[in-house]
């Protein structure tokens, strides 16, 4: 079956107007095949798309407003790293803050899959990194959620 995705969809995996736009401009016929595009769309990724982007994610560790796509995305995402270690969401609350102050955007990292442990370990290496190191970082893990968000939504249509 071939799928053209919605400019909505697209926008719900990756809010990158230009990479949303070429993705809706074409045709799909397989999971794999959507993967490629996406990923070769979205490569490279300029400073003001990375920022773009960003500003449709919470805080690792907060949730976004609404009930729209994004939102549940975000809120399904980081449910397997919810704790109840005060400790740990201290941690992670002041890690955010560093963050911000060292770089001037929200720390991003694909939360699938990963524990709150992993996350605040990862961020405390990444805080570390130059700011173009940490641009290329953020851009790859954005290419990352982008592709789970692409595989929850077509990946049956695909199939």
């Amino acid at each position: 079956m071939t799928v053209k995705a919605t400019r909505e969809d697209l926008l719900a995996c990756l809010r990158v107007e230009r990479w949303a736009d070429e993705m809706a401009a074409q045709e799909f016929d397989s999971m794999l095949e959507m993967e490629r595009a996406a990923v070769s769309i979205a490569t490279p990724l300029s400073d003001a798309e990375i920022d773009e982007a960003l500003a449709a994610h919470p805080r690792i560790g907060e949730r976004k407003a609404g009930d729209d796509a994004e939102a549940r995305f975000s809120a399904s995402e980081q449910a397997a790293s919810s704790t109840d270690d005060a400790a740990l969401a201290a941690r992670l609350t002041a890690l955010n803050v560093a963050y911000e102050e060292a770089f001037g955007r929200v720390f991003l990292i694909r939360a699938a899959g990963r524990s709150r442990e992993e996350i605040v370990a990862e961020i405390e290496r990444r805080i570390g990194n130059d700011d173009a190191a940490e641009l290329a970082e953020v851009a790859d893990q954005l290419r990352g959620i982008a592709l789970l968000r692409l595989r929850s939504t077509y990946e049956e249509a695909l199939a």
